[in-house]
């Protein structure tokens, strides 16, 4: 039997070479973001539950300017985390043919843009009340 040894990939740093991974690994990181703001919310829940007082202090705990920095890079982060989904969604979905021809990836992704703009504004009338 032969005495070699089996290849072992290096872990310092590769990923950070290619800009393909950067963007994957910058898009995984925003989903961090994503469930502590989850957590925050469901703090906030929690909150309420036990009454109004308590409800109130997390109310003046989120107006803190580091609370304030936190939930701008969240959104910047989650709004990345969005469009990367929705450029990566027409490619890992089956192709959908119409009269035999297949539907462009941009049809498919100006589609659920729209379809987000549309229940976006219908959920924000029914909230104001309109």
């Amino acid at each position: 039997m032969s005495a070699t040894k089996p290849y072992v990939r290096s872990m310092n740093g590769w990923w950070r070479k290619n800009p393909y991974f950067m963007r994957y690994m910058l898009r995984e990181a925003s989903a961090v973001f994503l469930a502590v703001y989850a957590v925050i919310l469901l703090v906030g829940v929690f909150r309420l539950s036990q009454g109004a007082g308590a409800y109130n202090t997390w109310l003046a705990a989120l107006t803190n300017p580091l609370a304030l920095v936190f939930h701008w890079v969240a959104l910047f982060m989650v709004a990345y985390h969005a469009y990367t989904w929705w450029k990566v969604m027409p490619k890992t979905m089956p192709m959908l043919r119409v009269s035999g021809k297949r539907i462009p990836e941009i049809v498919l992704s100006a589609g659920g843009w729209a379809a987000t703009v549309v229940v976006s504004l219908v959920v924000y009338a029914l909230v104001r009340g309109l």
